[in-house]
């Protein structure tokens, strides 16, 4: 085994030094923690081996959570980088790192998990389901995510970042970037997109086979509407992207020429493999932001979602047209106006579509009883700023305004008022809005009204100057500028905003941290009083183990709703039954220790221990292969039980209610 012990600690700035001193700190100081206090145990058989859906889609929001903050960090650098002319606070190499693992954490890292999580946490309980159709590669899933995540940022300080932004265009990602950062891009992504397509998948037949056998599909929450919609465009698009990722892994550690242009490579054969993969996967992270706003909406104004049907349909129109869209990202790169023509026209076609759901929140809201909780203003604010995002991606559909603003900072504004306002906004909106389901309390909305303000208006802040300085010529990926390009003053106005939006986040932590300690438990299952699906409708507001003691019907949207005001509830039922549920395995947390190991040294083009990490990987699928596992019963005794427990404590909170 020849290591390149030379690669791993390179010499950057002060910040690289500061990082690479105090992360192996970091490391001994958690588990030093894990280990004073015990903990082993209880998060190995808990959290690290779990299969409960739930506990899944914390772990994810944990993660996303954590990868917000370090790309936040990231955006942070880039925008003091930029503040003032000719700055030196960042060298040309490292503004290049920082830009690219913004991006790749952003997307990757941060919003593909975030509503992943969401969806674990949701989805099964929106359709009556007691888990997913696949609990094992729900585990296996997860930790090939959190694997794959942890090689990424072990870049930064092991061996140096990427630096051939997030589209990782050839060739510059190839022959003109030597060393491990474009082969930690490429393995940690191939890594988490096998865990994406097995979730895609396996939400897939969820919702296909699990859901409750009254649930008819245009009847389903929009959320979990979008979440299947969305689940069968990962499993068209990832394989395409999973063989792209590796025909240049190959290229870069066994010298074959598919991306370059010796020997025949094409490096236009990235860019469109790469897009045809890059445009479907915003719809990835955009269709559920729509679901989850079309759950928050009607839910506080107190009234059936308008036009539900007619959401499905452009939901499903939306996510036909973005795999005929790609080529919008190179209108500059030589093609003729024929292509271009078409691939503007099908792309202003999707703004038909996303209209149609504009117009139906914006009629939901008309004559609603509105609460102003503050998923609600989340929900409020995204309308007109994704709205802007909208206009102007218009705007750039036009292949031949495109030419002025191609790669400059119009493009940059562009995709945050539409990732940002139709992303962030919903998983922040959700987080808050389905919180009791995870945590038994709500987050402080004392907290949350700075939280929301400080972001929206720093938001808007940061970016709305970069449409100002795009049409005035500043290109994207310029690391500085002079004093005599005029664009001081609107950087330092975008820079403002985006402390504001930094200063936001310190509110959002302070409330987990205040409402860990201090928010009052929920018991009641409908934590919010106006809970309209089912996942609502639960025993008690974080759900027991099996979720459903009975398998709820659902015959339309307001089945529900109708319920509460007859005075009827699923849990009046009490003709309990045995329950089967799956066992815990540690086979996700292995395979994800070996497939990162193995990354890893393939980084590194260490052949022979990558190949051994890989033989583990088999090892523990042969493992599960001749497992005789058939998961476990909960008698009907022991359903009724926890029932009338969560039903004493249900009575207790009215009664407390009742003399407030």
């Amino acid at each position: 085994m020849n290591f390149p012990w030379n690669e791993l600690l390179f010499h950057g700035n002060w910040m690289i030094t500061m990082a690479q001193i105090g992360a192996p700190f970091l490391v001994i100081g958690v588990i030093a923690v894990i280990t004073y206090f015990k903990l082993w145990k209880y998060l190995y058989k808990e959290w690290f081996t779990t299969i409960d859906h739930k506990k899944i889609g914390i772990m994810y929001l944990l993660c996303a959570i954590l990868m917000f903050v370090r790309g936040g960090i990231d955006a942070l650098l880039m925008r003091t980088q930029l503040t003032i002319p000719n700055n030196t606070f960042l060298e040309a190499n490292h503004y290049n790192e920082i830009f690219t693992t913004h991006g790749v954490i952003m997307i990757i890292f941060m919003a593909m998990p975030f509503i992943f999580g969401l969806w674990n946490a949701v989805v099964p309980l929106q359709i009556g389901a007691r888990d997913v159709a696949f609990p094992v590669m729900n585990n296996i899933s997860f930790w090939l995510f959190a694997g794959a995540m942890l090689l990424f940022n072990l870049s930064f300080i092991v061996g140096g970042s990427p630096a051939a932004g997030w589209t990782n265009y050839a060739p510059l990602a190839g022959e003109f970037s030597p060393g491990p950062g474009v082969n930690y891009y490429l393995l940690a992504i191939q890594i988490s997109g096998i865990g994406t397509l097995m979730t895609g998948i396996n939400f897939f037949v969820t919702i296909l086979r699990c859901k409750s056998p009254t649930m008819k599909f245009m009847e389903m929450p929009m959320f979990t509407v979008t979440t299947f919609i969305t689940a069968l465009i990962v499993i068209l698009i990832f394989p395409v992207f999973t063989v792209t990722l590796a025909l240049m892994t190959i290229d870069r550690i066994f010298g074959t020429q598919f991306f370059t242009v010796a020997n025949g490579g094409m490096p236009m054969l990235w860019a469109n493999f790469f897009w045809v993969w890059g445009h479907p996967e915003v719809y990835i992270v955009v269709l559920p932001a729509f679901g989850i706003f079309s759950d928050i909406i009607p839910t506080f104004a107190r009234k059936h979602l308008f036009g539900h049907k007619s959401m499905i349909w452009a939901t499903a129109a939306i996510s036909f047209l973005s795999f005929l869209v790609w080529v919008h990202h190179f209108f500059t790169m030589g093609n003729g106006a024929l292509i271009n023509s078409f691939f503007s026209i099908s792309t202003m076609l999707i703004a038909v579509p996303t209209g149609v759901k504009i117009f139906n929140w914006l009629a939901t809201l008309y004559q609603g009883r509105i609460s102003f909780e503050s998923p609600m203003l989340f929900s409020l604010a995204f309308i007109p700023t994704f709205t802007i995002g909208g206009v102007t991606g218009v705007m750039l559909a036009m292949a031949s305004t495109d030419y002025q603003y191609h790669n400059t900072y119009f493009l940059v504004a562009h995709f945050h008022y539409t990732l940002v306002c139709g992303v962030v906004f919903a998983c922040f909106a959700a987080l808050i809005f389905w919180y009791p389901k995870m945590m038994g309390y709500k987050l402080n909305e004392r907290l949350n009204k700075p939280f929301f303000w400080l972001f929206v208006i720093g938001f808007n802040v940061c970016f709305m100057p970069q449409f100002i300085l795009g049409l005035d010529g500043m290109p994207r990926r310029l690391y500085t500028y002079m004093p005599s390009d005029g664009w001081f003053m609107l950087n330092v106005i975008s820079t403002i905003g985006a402390l504001m939006m930094a200063a936001s986040v310190l509110f959002l932590v302070a409330n987990i941290i205040y409402s860990h300690l201090k928010s009052p438990r929920i018991a009641s299952g409908d934590s919010w009083g106006l809970g309209r699906t089912l996942e609502w409708s639960t025993a008690s507001s974080v759900p027991p183990v099996y979720n459903f003691a009975i398998i709820p019907d659902w015959d339309d949207l307001d089945t529900f709703v109708d319920m509460k005001k007859q005075g009827r509830h699923y849990l009046d039922n009490h003709n309990y039954k045995d329950i089967h549920m799956p066992n815990n395995t540690p086979v996700g947390f292995f395979m994800g220790i070996f497939m990162t190991i193995g990354g890893f040294f393939l980084t590194f083009e260490t052949i022979i221990p990558a190949i051994i990490c890989l033989i583990g990987v088999f090892g523990c699928m042969i493992y599960r292969s001749f497992q005789e596992d058939h998961g476990y019963y909960i008698p009907a005794s022991e359903v009724a039980a926890t029932e009338a427990k969560l039903r004493e404590a249900r009575e207790k909170e009215r009664e407390a209610a009742s003399h407030a």
